[in-house]
């Protein structure tokens, strides 16, 4: 193998990373709330 072959994927993978994580974070929640009947014996 060539020399620094992990050391450059390692870089390469935590630059992708971190782009997805700032991308993950401006994104909308589009969680729909669950809403609960009053008797929770249904």
């Amino acid at each position: 193998m060539a020399d620094g072959f992990l050391e450059k994927h390692h870089e390469e993978y935590e630059a992708r990373k971190a782009a997805w994580l700032r991308k993950k974070k401006h994104l909308p929640k589009t969680g729909k709330k669950i809403e609960r009947p009053d008797d929770e014996a249904l």
